[in-house]
């Protein structure tokens, strides 16, 4: 029998792939990749109703922490928001999972791979494009993309093969990851509807606001409340702290790779949080082309990264250049929690640029006299100057 690795995550998609298969004749290996969206009670759930469906062999890889050193790291260092909005919360956790799905492929000799993406958006690229790159020898199956299948009509599969799938839990696809939770419905396939209150996974438990402090080190999250873990831990806390007030939500309209536009709703309370925070720090301590710089170089990371282009040697270059901004990222940062949002109060770091001995903004100046402050003025207008005299201009 011909085996065959499902990336399987449980849902509407990977639960027909699976059966698809079967009835195909294939030996299926199903491979759960978490990278943060699941509690043990949720992945027993997953592998239990893997078995159930016929799955030859299921297995669970937990790469949180790798997951956060080889991607999110960099994401952080970048401020990294497409479309100033959508913090990667699937897109770079596809490309994860797709080199851990190839690489479990090998280990069990398997000479097919499948997933359950469609033919219209995003994740069949960044998958087929990690498979293609590792492992060109082994054949990629798509059902879902290849037959061109509604949602409905994968729920009707599934019925008419004794699986008992709810079309009511149906209607919303989540992906939920250590950066962020995707929602697609039917209202995010239009361009003015928003997503119902009950779409998001996370309801607003808390009213009261709350502070909460941040610290940073070398760029990286190591303690919140002043308590320290690892910066992945850190992230998995700050989002149960502040998806009670169901802060995070949003909207992203993008251009996907295959040039359409696409809509996707979203929670990402951690990581929104962490990427402003971050950034405030990043603001008072770093130099003004330190900061122009890394804005270029980190909307290029993301964009590249979004696209599936992770593996193209440019991306390391990338990481040692937002490496090596961040070893006077640190200090803490103090955040306060609200109802659907936050806001940054304000920062404390030895590495703050904002020195009063030098000077204070629009107060007073310690480090240059009145003559020095017009002398500079003077030359620094000089080639405007020139250039409005020579030519005469008015600006009327």
């Amino acid at each position: 029998m011909n085996k065959i690795v499902l990336a399987y995550s449980g849902g509407l998609d990977t639960s027909y792939c699976l059966k698809y298969l079967i009835k195909q004749g294939f030996e299926v290996h199903t491979v759960l990749v978490n990278t943060g969206g699941f509690s043990e009670e949720e992945l027993t759930a997953v592998e239990k109703r893997a078995y159930e469906l016929g799955s030859a062999q299921h297995t669970n890889l937990d790469i949180i922490e790798k997951y956060y050193e080889k991607a999110i790291k960099y994401l952080i260092y970048g401020n990294v928001l497409k479309n100033n909005t959508y913090p990667l919360s699937v897109s770079a956790e596809r490309v994860f999972q797709a080199l851990e799905v190839i690489k479990y492929a090998k280990s069990i000799d398997a000479k097919s791979i499948a997933h359950g993406s469609t033919g219209a958006g995003n994740d069949q690229i960044r998958f087929d494009l990690i498979f293609k790159t590792i492992a060109p020898e082994i054949e990629i199956i798509t059902p879902i993309r290849d037959l061109k299948l509604s949602r409905q009509e994968e729920v009707a599969f599934l019925q008419q093969n004794g699986v008992n799938y709810s079309w009511e839990k149906a209607q919303y696809s989540i992906n939920k990851g250590i950066w962020g939770t995707s929602v697609g419905g039917k209202e995010t396939l239009t361009s003015h509807l928003p997503l119902p209150e009950e779409a998001y996974p996370s309801q607003l438990q808390k009213e009261t606001p709350e502070k909460v402090v941040l610290e940073f080190k070398n760029g990286e999250l190591i303690s919140v409340n002043g308590k320290q873990n690892t910066s992945a831990q850190n992230i998995i806390k700050l989002e149960n702290l502040a998806n009670a007030f169901a802060i995070g939500r949003d909207i992203h309209v993008g251009d996907t790779i295959i040039g359409i536009k696409g809509r996707v709703g979203f929670e990402a309370a951690a990581p929104l949080i962490i990427i402003k925070a971050h950034h405030l720090l990043e603001k008072h301590v770093l130099s003004k082309w330190q900061q122009y710089w890394k804005e270029q170089l980190g909307n290029w990371y993301g964009m590249l990264f979004h696209e599936g282009q992770f593996l193209d040697p440019i991306m390391r270059n990338i990481e040692t250049f937002l490496t090596d901004t961040q070893t006077t990222v640190n200090g803490k940062v103090t955040v306060t929690l609200k109802p659907y949002h936050f806001s940054l109060d304000g920062i404390e770091s030895e590495n703050d640029l904002m020195n009063t001995q030098f000077g204070q903004y629009g107060e007073m100046n310690n480090a240059w006299s009145a003559d020095d402050a017009k002398g500079f003025i003077k030359i620094l207008g000089n080639a405007q100057m020139i250039y409005s005299q020579v030519n005469e201009l008015s600006y009327d």
